[in-house]
């Protein structure tokens, strides 16, 4: 074996050797009375067994969902003559489904997805958050977080039949009013 290959298996295990002194290290500290094995295998056989937390359960708007969402939207952008962007984000405000309709404006696509994550962000409608984040208001300046956020009307949160948060729509692309009740249409396909 070469030199350096021997340095290599040397320093491997002195860095191993290292890591389990570490790790004994974080047990408990022992008392005089208590320094056996079997002690401290008991005290973590303890610990082990202390209840378990129930596990977290998030709901998430399906793909099927966020299908029927966009065509609710669409057909309301349809209705009230208007081209729309559409975003739908999932509960962990990633994007799970998007159209820009024919003819609407490039500038709105970053706004639509910025007012659907806004919106799942708070759980709260960007335009409710709009009129907290007004000079002098409780969240002034907020839409300087998290890379930007939309804080006038058209992000609703999505919520399931049994009012849980499943993600969130924004909708950009005409007037606020407008925008609204696009994103109002889609967040009442969502149950």
């Amino acid at each position: 074996m070469k030199r350096s290959t021997r340095f290599v298996y040397m320093l491997l295990g002195a860095v191993l050797a290292g890591a389990g002194a570490l790790a004994f290290n974080a047990l408990p500290a022992a008392t005089a009375q208590d320094t056996t094995t079997e002690d401290v295998g008991a005290h973590h056989a303890t610990a082990s067994q202390a209840p378990a937390a129930a596990p977290l359960s998030v709901g998430d708007v399906s793909d099927h969902q966020a299908h029927g969402i966009l065509t609710a939207a669409v057909n309301k952008a349809a209705e009230i003559d208007t081209k729309m962007d559409i975003a739908i984000v999932d509960a962990g405000g990633n994007l799970k489904a998007f159209l820009r309709m024919d003819g609407a404006w490039l500038g709105s696509i970053d706004i639509a997805i910025k007012k659907a994550k806004t919106a799942r962000y708070f759980d709260m409608n960007t335009g409710d958050i709009g009129g907290l984040s007004q000079p002098g208001g409780p969240l002034f300046g907020i839409e300087h977080s998290n890379d930007g956020l939309i804080t006038f009307p058209g992000g609703i949160p999505l919520k399931d039949s049994e009012g849980n948060v499943i993600g969130a729509i924004g909708v950009s692309g005409s007037t606020v009013e407008n925008d609204h009740a696009v994103a109002q249409a889609g967040a009442d396909a969502a149950n």
